[in-house]
C-alpha cells in the first residue's frame, strides 16, 4: 500500500487492491453464484420499486412505411414515462422489437432522428448513428424508445440533462438512476407485450450507446426477455473507467466495486447474446480496459459452452455508436 496524503490516490489504491467478493469463478457452481449475483446486483441497484399500472396511448400516426406510435406508462405511482414505439407496415408475422436506449443528450428525439434545436441538428448530421430508431426499421424490426430518467422530456428542463440533481436525491432514498432507468425499461415492456400484440417477445435486442449502451447492459443482466444485448462504448472495467476518471454520477452503483468488476456481470446476461462495442480512441472508456474487461466476458461465454454467443467489435473512431458493427454481429448470430 502506498503512503499518500492524497485521498484521491489513496481511495485509487484501494480499488487495485480488492478483488470483488463475487467475481466470476469456474471453480464455483455457476447456478449458485447466478443467483448470489443477481440477488446483489438488484439490490445495489435499488430494486425492485412499486410498479404503477396506467397506460394511455396519447396518439397513433401513420408514417412512410411505419405507424408511430406516442405513448406514457405510469412505472412507479405517479410517475409516467413518455415513450415511442414504431411498428413497420406490410409485415405479416410477428415483429421482432429493439429497445432503443438514448445516452445523454438533449432527449430522447434525436433517438427517432428528430432536432429540435439547432443543435440538435447538428449533432445528427455529426453524429447520424444517435438516431436509432430509424436504423432498427431498416432491419425489419419495429422500435421501442423512451424518455431516461433525467434526460429530455424527464429532465429539470424538459430538454438536456439533469442527472447530478437527481441522482444525490436517489442515493439518499437507496436508490440508483441507473436502477431507476432499468426499472423503467422493464416495466415499458411489460406494456409493450400487454397493448401491442404485433410485437414479438421472443426477439428483442436492446442496444444504445454511452449512458444508453449502459442501461442495456443492466437491463440484460436483470431481464431474461432480452434476447441480445448490444451496447457500444459503455461496457468497459470500472477500475479502468468510472472510477479512473469524471463521468456523470448516474454512471456510480453504490458498493457495486466490492461485488463485481462489470465483465463478471456477463454471466447474469449469458449464454443469452452478448455483443460489445469499443472505440479505439475511446477516451473515457479506454480500448485496453475494454479488452481487458472482454477477457472476463469471453472466459464466462466459453465455461458455458456458447463462445459464438459473445463479441466483441472494434471502432476506428471514439466515443461513438457502432452500430454497423454491431448489427453485422447480431445478423451473425441469426437475428
Amino acid at each position: 500500500m502506498i503512503k499518500t496524503s492524497n485521498s484521491h490516490l489513496y481511495e485509487l489504491e484501494v480499488v487495485k487492491k480488492s478483488k470483488p467478493a463475487l467475481a466470476f469463478d469456474e471453480k464455483v457452481d455457476f447456478t449458485e453464484w447466478r443467483k448470489s449475483a443477481y440477488d446483489k446486483l438488484l439490490s445495489l441497484l435499488g430494486l425492485p420499486l412499486e410498479a404503477g399500472s396506467a397506460f394511455e396511448i396519447e396518439y397513433r400516426a401513420e408514417k412512410d412505411g411505419y405507424t408511430e406510435y406516442r405513448f406514457t406508462v405510469e412505472t412507479e405511482p405517479g410517475y409516467f414515462v413518455p415513450c415511442y414505439l414504431l411498428v413497420p407496415t406490410g409485415i405479416e408475422d410477428k415483429i421482432p422489437l429493439t429497445i432503443c436506449l438514448s445516452g445523454h443528450g438533449s432527449g430522447m428525439h434525436l433517438a427517432l432522428g428528430v432536432a429540435k434545436t439547432e443543435r440538435d441538428k447538428k449533432s445528427l448530421e455529426e453524429w447520424p448513428h444517435r438516431a436509432m430508431a430509424p436504423r432498427s426499421l431498416r432491419e425489419g424490426r419495429a422500435a421501442l424508445v423512451i424518455e431516461a430518467r433525467n434526460f429530455g422530456e424527464s429532465s429539470l428542463k424538459g430538454i438536456g440533462t439533469s442527472c447530478t440533481e437527481a441522482a444525490k436525491i436517489a442515493l439518499l432514498m437507496g436508490r440508483t438512476t441507473i436502477g431507476e432507468r432499468v426499472w423503467d425499461a422493464m416495466r415499458i415492456l411489460d406494456a409493450v407485450g400487454e397493448h401491442f400484440d404485433v410485437i414479438d417477445m421472443e426477439n428483442i435486442v436492446c442496444t444504445g450507446n454511452s449512458g444508453g449502451g449502459t442501461a442495456s447492459y443492466y437491463l440484460a443482466c436483470v431481464d431474461e426477455r432480452i434476447t441480445v444485448c448490444a451496447p457500444s462504448c459503455s461496457v468497459c472495467t470500472y477500475e479502468g473507467s468510472i472510477i479512473a476518471m469524471e463521468h456523470c454520477m448516474c454512471n456510480h452503483i453504490p458498493s457495486i466495486r466490492k461485488y463485481f468488476e462489470m465483465g463478471d456481470l456477463a454471466g447474469l446476461i449469458a449464454p443469452r447474446k452478448l455483443v460489445v462495442a469499443a472505440g479505439e480512441l475511446d477516451d473515457i472508456f479506454p480500448i485496453d480496459e475494454t479488452k481487458k474487461n472482454y477477457e472476463t466476458i469471453k472466459r464466462i461465454y466459453k465455461s458455458l459452452g456458447v463462445p459464438e454467443n459473445t463479441a466483441l467489435v472494434i471502432g476506428d473512431n471514439g466515443h461513438y455508436n457502432y452500430a454497423d458493427l454491431l448489427w453485422a454481429e447480431i445478423h451473425r448470430m441469426g437475428f
